[in-house]
């Protein structure tokens, strides 16, 4: 892969008295390695209005994953039913995949700004409903489902638009580095949410978790409120379609290709759905293994953000998408075959790194290659993949495991995620070949 030199490494033309590399001091050494292997913080330290969206989205996706174990557990507790548990799935489903197209051809005629706050009030004032019928004991099932629609809704209305102003926000060559960041707010959000999420629960009860999601969405607000107005860039007449974006999409080879293989990996190789089933076939667990078993993809996928540095030196960045989907497919074939919990807990691990290392240079080619006004329809796109994906994965996994094994599905999920990116390389050799220099849809 082609790489940049270092921040931190002498540029052609320094002064020949500056002092080699190698005689620098082992300690000073050690601490240029260390600020090239983590996360960049630049984005964060040199544009605020990143910093300020970066915090407060950090903050609220924190409250959401607590308010997503609350209702959880209190559509638990009032039905003492599995099924109605799993209907909150479905619920959030269809209007994340309704909403998120319909957001991103919103996002690409609106103000992003504004739509980004209508989104977070939206879902602030779901949070407070939320408290409200906890506190008064309610006890209404379909309240927690309507509510849980309503949020899918208002995130997936203002989801492309916040994606969408992050090119905006920071310079080109910085947003590998930004979408980075992001992905260690996300992988915050899915790790430490939950467990805030539990203490505050047993402590406290379901109304504690929902009252400090509504107030952690002011963060949010805050951020949104200080930006300036983001109307999409270049001259438009009409309203933006939904189709027009899927036929850019059809058209520009390179971005459906990172599409293809996004889908590949979530389609073949997500065994999610066979959690409960391998945590008591393959290591004899119960329900605390379940949850190792899925908290580990996401602890892999936040050390991988964290020690990102170096993704901002990657030139081509077509090649580390097929490379990294492929590793994510090889670690859950390899883990399929693994009896050692401590061992598939760190192939799961591994499995995540892999999978944020290719969502950063994904969203990176969409934020780049793609024009501004076609970025919100893009990254509706982007929500229904992430939204649809993991389900038909699910599905994918369950069936092949009824018909054969758990084994052979998760070994054969695996191989064939590796299957499916060497024919999308065959097939796309000038996908290998995509420079971040000279970016082309």
């Amino acid at each position: 892969m082609s790489t940049n030199h270092p921040a931190n490494s002498p540029a052609d033309g320094d002064s020949p008295l500056a002092p080699a590399p190698s005689s620098a001091p082992p300690r000073s050494r050690y601490r240029r390695l260390a600020r090239g292997a983590f996360a960049d913080l630049s984005p964060l330290r040199d544009h605020a209005d990143y910093r300020r969206v970066w915090f407060g989205q950090s903050i609220s996706s924190i409250g959401q994953q607590m308010t997503a174990v609350a209702v959880s557990v209190q559509v638990y507790d009032l039905t003492g039913s599995t099924f109605a548990t799993g209907l909150v799935g479905l619920f959030s489903l269809v209007p994340l995949i309704a909403f998120g197209l319909y957001g991103g051809a919103v996002a690409d005629t609106a103000d992003r700004r504004r739509l980004g706050l209508i989104g977070s009030a939206g879902l602030a004032v779901v949070s407070a409903v939320l408290a409200a019928q906890a506190i008064a004991g309610l006890g209404l099932v379909a309240v927690l489902y309507v509510a849980v629609a309503l949020q899918a809704a208002f995130f997936a209305l203002a989801s492309p638009a916040r994606s969408a102003m992050i090119p905006r926000l920071v310079p080109a060559e910085r947003l590998p580095a930004a979408n980075a960041l992001n992905t260690v707010s996300m992988s915050l959000g899915l790790t430490v949410g939950p467990m805030i999420g539990g203490v505050l629960i047993g402590a406290y009860g379901v109304q504690a978790a929902y009252l400090v999601d509504t107030v952690a969405f002011g963060a949010t607000l805050y951020a949104m409120w200080r930006l300036p107005a983001m109307r999409p860039l270049g001259d438009r007449k009409g309203r933006a379609s939904v189709l027009d974006g899927l036929r850019f999409l059809r058209e520009q080879p390179n971005l459906r290709t990172s599409f293809l293989a996004d889908l590949a990996a979530m389609i073949f190789g997500m065994p999610r759905a066979l959690f409960p089933a391998l945590a008591i076939t393959f290591y004899g667990g119960d329900a605390r293994t379940v949850g190792l078993l899925a908290a580990a993809p996401a602890v892999g996928a936040l050390a991988g953000a964290l020690f990102s540095g170096w993704v901002g030196r990657i030139h081509r960045q077509g090649a580390a998408v097929m490379t990294a989907v492929a590793a994510w497919g090889l670690a859950i074939a390899a883990f399929g075959l693994a009896r050692n919990l401590w061992l598939g807990l760190l192939l799961l691990a591994a499995a995540g790194c892999a999978d944020t290392i290719s969502m950063i240079f994904r969203n990176t080619m969409m934020q780049v290659a793609a024009p501004d006004e076609m970025r919100g329809r893009l990254q509706g796109v982007f929500i229904v993949i992430v939204a649809g994906g993991p389900r038909l994965g699910d599905f994918e996994s369950g069936a092949v495991a009824s018909l054969t094994s758990p084994t052979v599905s998760v070994v054969s999920g695996g191989l064939a995620c590796v299957a499916a990116i060497l024919l999308l390389a065959a097939r796309r050799p000038a996908f290998l070949r995509y420079d971040a220099r000279h970016p082309t849809p």
